[in-house]
């Protein structure tokens, strides 16, 4: 089934997305990380659609949404879950699957917290909610949370040029040659808009708080007990293997599924990663 591109307007910001499948379906919410979009589920929601209705928002300042501006609008992890909650809203979308991936992670999960009757299971591709699962790859942006000084914060900016981009998604594959450069460039293209700089550094500031959140997402996990499946890219240069397995601490309907790739398994394992996630819904 085809994908559509639409946009809904939130708090008077157009939020950019994907769908593709039948809204009769059950739904998956594909929550994208950084620096990406939706744009690397295009692969995936054709590969789903022919079961499911599959979604996939545009966070604000990322792929194809309006980018409002760092003075009068507040980029933080607490208001894109807001803004994905309205969203869901607007679009008639009760309950569903979620689906998260690095930044998508901490939308994903607070938004849960806050709707946890609405989340059917949780999908977690290198979406990370345990410290366990930081790796050294965070010390520049944790110095910078623990010094937010101007030298710190300088220090930040390697992470959002072109080789950065494309090292996040080339790191820890298999075989570099077979991933797009569509990819990390199209994020690129994002990342050098005037004024997204700042944006994404007041988002690497504001990851603390995911971290002091970490608590209320494990006691969502053991309270409502989603069922969960991992299936996690193992050579990520940001989410270790250990951050994977934590999730079996709290969760007892897990599965955790590790892949030989890196930070975006979809662009290297997507028959694989699209079949363990129609076999696990299938047996939900």
């Amino acid at each position: 089934m085809s994908i559509q591109y639409k946009f809904v307007e939130i708090e008077k910001v157009n939020i950019f997305y994907r769908e593709a499948g039948n809204k009769n379906h059950p739904t998956i919410l594909l929550l994208h990380g950084f620096p990406s979009s939706s744009h690397m589920y295009r692969n995936l929601l054709p590969e789903l659609s022919d079961e499911y209705y599959v979604v996939a928002p545009d966070l604000p300042g990322f792929g194809n949404s309006d980018q409002p501006s760092i003075s009068n609008f507040e980029y933080s992890f607490e208001h894109f879950a807001q803004m994905i909650n309205q969203f869901l809203t607007q679009l008639e979308i009760d309950q569903f699957h979620l689906y998260v991936h690095d930044y998508g992670a901490p939308v994903g999960f607070i938004l849960a917290t806050k709707i946890p009757e609405r989340i059917l299971s949780i999908i977690s591709q290198n979406g990370n909610a345990y410290e366990e699962g930081l790796l050294s790859a965070w010390d520049s942006i944790r110095a910078y949370w623990k010094h937010p000084s101007e030298e710190n914060k300088n220090n930040l900016e390697g992470l959002l040029d072109v080789e950065f981009t494309k090292h996040q998604y080339i790191n820890g594959t298999r075989s570099p040659e077979s991933i797009s450069p569509d990819s990390w460039n199209m994020d690129q293209y994002n990342l050098n808009k005037s004024g997204n700089k700042e944006i994404q550094i007041t988002l690497f500031y504001d990851y603390r708080n995911n971290l002091k959140k970490y608590s209320l997402f494990h006691e969502y996990f053991r309270n409502f007990q989603p069922p969960v499946l991992i299936a996690w890219g193992k050579n990520d240069l940001f989410f270790g293997p250990q951050g994977a397995y934590a999730f079996e601490n709290d969760l007892k309907n897990v599965e955790v599924h590790l892949l030989d790739t890196g930070h975006f398994p979809l662009e290297e394992d997507l028959e694989t990663s699209s079949k363990l996630i129609k076999q696990f819904l299938s047996n939900l």
